[in-house]
């Protein structure tokens, strides 16, 4: 894998991580948004699969985590659970993730999108080892962003809402990767309601104060609180027809995507290029103090004969 990073006047992919609660169409949508780019787009699309436990796999995959790790059988071997066994998978699978990183390269000039399919264990870019690796790994070779998918109809109440956001906001603060929330299924579900509540805190409070809970309560502070922050998230909804085929908001959701690539280069490169320069800064700073350790050494020795 190459060392150097992208550059703003090269030709490189864009890199779309699906990521999202299961449930909330990841996979749908990533087979929707492939139809989108190949066929009224005319992009040249490739697409992965990091989900080591879906049966069926419904947009051309050109890799696919089921290749390489058996996810029924690192459950047997480790006697694990389901959740456990898709976590461990991805470990695995991210030992080897260079080998991904290098077949990327060698097509990079073929290719406008890399679509990644990823498991509904939101948790394994939250604070798994295996999803930093992925993302820092594959953002170091192509621009990297972030697709979120908040499912409109289970996040009608406020309670629910602010769960994914929290989510939504825990993820981008991690990874530093500019972020998309995408609202699904709003053929079955408004989304504006969920745009009322996100972008009006006097709305998300007359929302809670239906449910006399703690949650409820908790939802409105973490509302006030937060809001500054998951408020600049750029927000788009589409839906996505089954009978008719007929996809909505696919080239909206496009346009934001390539303006999360003009934020990765402005934002995320500059941080990452600091954050090498840092740790150059210290290799080189504890090498002098061990260097100078060593010639203090030295002279005690000396003087000692």
């Amino acid at each position: 894998m190459s060392d150097s990073l992208p550059l703003e006047n090269e030709h490189r992919p864009v890199a779309i991580v699906v990521i999202g609660m299961a449930g909330a169409g990841k996979s749908t949508f990533v087979s929707a948004l492939y139809t989108y780019l190949a066929t009224v787009a005319k992009k040249r699309v490739y697409c992965i699969n990091i989900d080591p436990a879906v049966d069926n796999v419904n947009f051309p995959c050109n890799i696919d985590i089921r290749d390489t790790v058996n996810y029924r059988e690192v459950m047997k071997e480790y006697g694990l659970g389901p959740n456990g066994a898709i976590l461990t998978s991805l470990n695995l699978f991210a030992t080897r993730f260079d080998g991904v990183l290098n077949l990327l390269e060698r097509r990079m000039l073929e290719l406008d999108y890399v679509l990644i399919d990823t498991p509904g264990q939101i948790e394994v870019f939250n604070w798994s080892a295996s999803g930093t690796i992925i993302l820092d790994t594959l953002a170091l070779v192509v621009p990297a962003t972030l697709v979120y998918l908040v499912d409109s109809v289970r996040c009608q109440r406020p309670t629910t809402l602010m769960s994914s956001l929290l989510y939504a906001s825990s993820l981008t603060l991690k990874s530093k990767l500019p972020c998309l929330n995408v609202f699904t299924k709003t053929d079955l579900a408004s989304s504006k309601p969920l745009e009322d509540m996100i972008q009006d805190y006097a709305a998300f409070c007359d929302a809670a104060e239906q449910e006399d809970t703690y949650a409820a309560s908790m939802a409105k502070s973490c509302c006030l609180a937060l809001s500054p922050f998951y408020t600049t998230i750029p927000r788009t909804a589409v839906a996505i027809n089954g009978e008719t085929r007929t996809l909505t908001g696919f080239e909206r959701c496009t346009e934001l995507i390539q303006d999360l690539k003009k934020e990765y280069f402005s934002d995320y490169l500059p941080w990452i290029k600091k954050k090498r320069e840092d740790v150059e800064k210290k290799k080189v700073q504890d090498a002098k103090e061990q260097l100078s350790k060593f010639d203090a050494e030295c002279d005690d020795d000396s003087d000692a004969e």
